[in-house]
């Protein structure tokens, strides 16, 4: 059974950073897996923050140049490295993996996390 276990969510002030990880069991993912992350504020919709595949990065347009997604492969982890914090910011975010070269839309993950808080105060 794959489990996606995200950690590091929490309280920072505006213009902080935070580093969240998802160590994923039960699977290794592979470089030819896409892993990656949403998050999903109170009253909106899902959205997409970034993935990882064969290297090949991708950024959702509102957290361009401020977050980081990187791998350790040796670690089944990933890691969300998120700066420059805005109260925008603020939401539950997803850990997400899918066996597939996927894109930035919220159905096509296979694997979801159960969120970690990140709160932003300004």
């Amino acid at each position: 059974q794959v489990q996606l276990v995200e950690s590091g969510g929490g309280l920072v002030q505006a213009g902080g950073s935070l580093r969240l990880s998802c160590a994923a069991s039960g699977r290794t993912f592979s470089r030819y897996d896409t892993m990656g992350w949403f998050r999903e504020a109170p009253g909106k919709e899902r959205e997409f923050v970034a993935n990882w595949y064969d290297g090949q990065i991708d950024y959702g347009d509102s957290v361009k140049g401020r977050f980081t997604i990187s791998k350790d492969s040796a670690k089944n982890t990933i890691y969300l490295q998120m700066n420059t914090l805005e109260p925008e910011d603020t939401a539950v975010y997803y850990c997400v993996a899918d066996p597939l070269r996927v894109g930035k839309l919220a159905r096509e993950y296979d694997y979801w996390g159960q969120g970690t808080q990140v709160t932003v105060s300004s």
